[in-house]
């Protein structure tokens, strides 16, 4: 549990101790102190749970009314591929790695596409399992990751092939298109709120 989770786990505890003292002071009977009390605990618990997963319900009310009106996170004008910025602010790519779909967000700071170890194996990602292992300097430290190569990475209208990344079980979830993908580009920029992706012309 993190340090925000703890402080809100310790606020919740105290509402409900003073929400209790209020209960009993009021002299009303045992069956309706325990009814209310019972009630004021799912809401606490309900609130900890959107604030600890506030980006993640954010990201799929997004999915959801964007399917709905149309208006998707993600869109192909052209060739040319339009992501909205995030409420997280980040940029989200919505891709697909060797046909299964992924969610990968867009850091032109990684010099290799990343992949957390169970996606990699869940989408038949090749991994050089008996070579060295490489090192990599994250914000939460050094990890020991594997390299690897992706047969076929579809971004929009944009498909790599045999792009190389790192793959990391310390990754968690995430997953990062990095810059050995966004130099195959003929272009990326960032206009207002949003990241505009520009496919290499065929040759």
């Amino acid at each position: 549990m993190t340090e925000d989770q703890n402080l809100n786990l310790v606020f919740a505890v105290g509402a409900l101790v003073l929400i209790g003292s209020v209960l009993f002071s009021r002299r009303i009977g045992l069956e309706e102190i325990v009814r209310t009390a019972l009630s004021w605990v799912v809401i606490f618990a309900l609130f900890i749970l959107a604030f600890s997963y506030q980006h993640e319900l954010v990201g799929v009310w997004n999915k959801v009314t964007g399917e709905l009106t149309g208006a998707s996170e993600q869109q192909v004008v052209g060739d040319t591929l339009i992501i909205r910025l995030s409420p997280d602010g980040h940029y989200w790519a919505d891709a697909e790695v060797n046909g299964m779909s992924v969610r990968f967000l867009i850091d032109s700071g990684a010099t290799t596409t990343a992949m957390n170890l169970k996606t990699a194996e869940a989408a038949n990602v090749q991994i050089n399992d008996g070579g060295f292992p490489t090192y990599l300097d994250t914000a939460n430290g050094t990890v020991k990751a594997q390299r690897g190569s992706i047969q076929t990475l579809k971004v929009g209208s944009m498909t790599a092939s045999g792009l190389p990344i790192v793959v990391a079980e310390a990754f968690g979830n995430s997953n990062v298109l990095g810059m050995n993908f966004l130099s195959e580009l003929a272009s990326w920029r960032v206009e207002g709120q949003e990241m505009i992706l520009t496919p290499p012309s065929p040759n």
